[in-house]
């Protein structure tokens, strides 16, 4: 370790977290700077050669570099252990580098806001003077607690000063040319713990979270969306120009808006009754416009979603088409030329295929549908429906559920045929064909257990349509005793007056012969329409149901051969060729189409009953 000889300091030329200059003394008295005895390991007896301090003109100050022969290298550690809390690399005598034997100094654990430090070893002889001195050079020194054990404390104006303190750790100090141990010692700096320091800190910490709930205030208020502007006192002036708003359809909302603050706010009077019921009136007429827009918007909703239904049909057309070309291509006739590899390309995608169908497929009747329903509630909303009695209605639903019910009962039969002819040829068809026969089993199992539980359901409904029409008919017995009691009321009244019976009879017989020719003129033009009807007896009128119902659930169409199979479990009379005469007499509710490529061409018929509604 160095010795250093007090006598005066002058300020630190240096940064001592730098370490880029040398460290300065300067003193009348004649600073001297030499190694310890006791840290040297030399003989405190012998005579040590001293360094020449240059003239008290500016020239005591000590540099390191301009002498670096003027200390004696007894021992290598004591050149070492300087060099570290100069934080210089150490450097032997020869110019090489050496390796520290000693680690720097042990501080404690830097407490928060530290500005305090701890000064221990300081000289018995030394005084506060000596010490503000000393450590001045490091920064400005608001105050030094000195203790009588020879030691201190200093508190520095910033942080950043304690740290240059802690470089003068280890440093000998002298005071004069005495080499008394009052006089001498080496000083020992640390980090202390002080109330003031944590007090400063606490105030400085809690300052920054005020500036940091400042901004974050400032940052929300920023991004708050602004407070509707006042609504201005009512006047004459003022009712004008809303008035005039109100009429412009930019301006409606904030003309309204003022109209109803005046009014909750009880402006209205005599005076100026007529002023608001004239405001009132053009909100009204705006009403006509609104509607107006609403409906313009509801024909581009229907446009649009025409659009999406046409294009979707033509997107299953094409998807149709793909899957009949992987089903052709699944055939043996070709299926035997591909390699392995491409088969199995073309079973993925025929099965990504269908499955995207299937998807398609459920959407559009999924519309279909929708559509139906919204036909059904226009039908119930028509007023002439409404004019039926509730008994009447009853029984048509009562009948309309047996006949549905009828339907999928012939439904069920239809999927438990192609299930047993799909079972059939799923022994004939080869290895290959066996996946595909699995899936059509699967969605076919799927749609006979949709059927069944739709059955129950109208089976249900059916139940309750007959207990309503049971009570129905409780009612209508009661309403018949009424009557006859009524009548026998009459019969009273009658006996009294018998002139007046007669001239009632007389006006009943006019009425019932009006009534007669009223009901021949209504019969006439029915039979003349069924007379040019294509429909001829009642059994087409029968069959034209049945196919109707069977086509219907077959949105794609079905072929003739397979709509005369499942009208044949029916009646075993009827022929392949009635049929289709009587479909293509009725154009506008059959519709033959063209299915299929090349050798799997079908001719299909499909239900166009609704759009022929339409059309006619």
């Amino acid at each position: 370790m160095f010795l250093m000889q007090y006598a005066g300091l002058n300020h630190l030329s240096f940064d001592p977290a730098s370490n880029n200059k040398s460290l300065q003394f300067s003193s009348t008295a004649g600073p001297r700077v030499s190694e310890s005895p006791a840290e040297n390991g030399s003989d405190p007896g012998k005579k040590r050669k001293r360094a020449n301090v240059p003239p008290a003109d500016g020239g005591r100050n000590l540099s390191l570099d301009s002498i670096p022969m003027g200390l004696p290298m007894s021992g290598p550690t004591a050149w070492t252990t300087a060099m570290n809390n100069l934080g210089m690399a150490p450097m032997g005598m020869t110019g090489q580098p050496l390796l520290p034997d000693l680690p720097p100094p042990a501080t404690r654990e830097r407490p928060p806001g530290c500005k305090t430090v701890f000064v221990g070893g300081l000289p018995e002889n030394g005084t506060e003077q000596i010490i503000m001195e000393v450590f001045e050079q490091c920064g400005e020194v608001i105050a030094i607690r000195k203790s009588k054990k020879n030691f201190c404390h200093i508190r520095f104006a910033e942080e950043f000063m304690v740290d240059k303190a802690l470089y003068l750790s280890g440093y000998r100090i002298r005071l004069g040319s005495s080499t008394d141990k009052k006089d001498t010692g080496r000083l020992h700096v640390d980090f202390a713990q002080a109330r003031d320091d944590l007090y400063e800190w606490e105030c400085k910490q809690r300052m920054l979270a005020r500036e940091e709930r400042h901004r974050r205030r400032l940052e929300e208020e920023r991004f708050r969306p602004p407070s509707p502007p006042p609504v201005v006192h009512y006047s004459d002036h003022e009712c004008s120009v809303v008035a005039e708003k109100l009429k412009d359809d930019t301006k409606f909302l904030e003309a309204i808006q003022t109209l109803l603050t005046w009014i909750e706010r009880g402006e209205v009077n005599r005076r100026t009754a007529n002023n608001f019921y004239s405001m009132i009136q053009s909100a009204n007429s705006h009403i006509r416009r609104l509607v107006n827009e609403k409906a313009a918007h509801e024909k581009e909703m229907e446009e649009a979603k025409e659009k999406f239904k046409l294009a979707l049909s033509g997107i299953l057309v094409q998807f149709e088409q793909i899957v009949a070309v992987y089903h052709s291509a699944s055939k043996q006739k070709a299926w035997d030329h591909f390699t392995k590899a491409q088969r199995k390309n073309i079973s993925v995608w025929c099965k990504q295929a269908e499955e995207i169908r299937n998807i398609h497929n459920d959407e559009l009747m999924g519309i279909r549908r929708e559509e139906e329903m919204e036909m059904s509630d226009e039908e119930i909303e028509d007023p002439s429906e409404m004019k039926e009695t509730e008994e009447s209605a009853l029984v048509s639903q009562v009948e309309a559920l047996k006949e549905e019910n009828d339907s999928l009962r012939w439904q069920l039969d239809a999927y438990r045929n192609e299930v047993e002819l799909l079972k059939q040829e799923q022994g004939k068809a080869s290895r290959d064909e066996d996946t595909t026969k699995e899936q059509q089993m699967k969605l076919l199992q799927q749609a006979l257990q949709g059927m069944q539980k739709h059955l129950l359901k109208v089976q249900d409904e059916y139940k309750k349509r007959e207990a309503e029409l049971e009570k129905v008919r409780e009612d209508k017995l009661k309403i018949e005793t009424l009557l006859e009691n009524l009548k026998e009321q009459q019969s009273i009244a009658d006996e009294e007056d018998k002139e007046r019976d007669a001239i009632d009879c007389q006006g009943n017989d006019s009425s019932t012969s009006r009534v007669c020719a009223c009901s021949q003129e209504k019969e006439c033009p029915v039979e003349k329409t069924l007379s040019n009807s294509p429909v001829k007896s009642e059994r087409e009128v029968l069959l034209v149901g049945i196919i109707s119902t069977f086509l219907h659930v077959h949105p794609f169409g079905a072929s003739i051969e397979y709509i005369c199979s499942y009208l044949q479990r029916l009646d075993s009379k009827i022929c392949t060729a009635e049929v289709e005469v009587l479909m293509t007499r009725l154009q506008n509710t059959f519709r033959q189409e063209l299915s299929g490529v090349g050798a799997s061409l079908e001719k299909r018929w499909k239900f166009c009953g609704f759009d022929g509604l339409k059309m006619t």
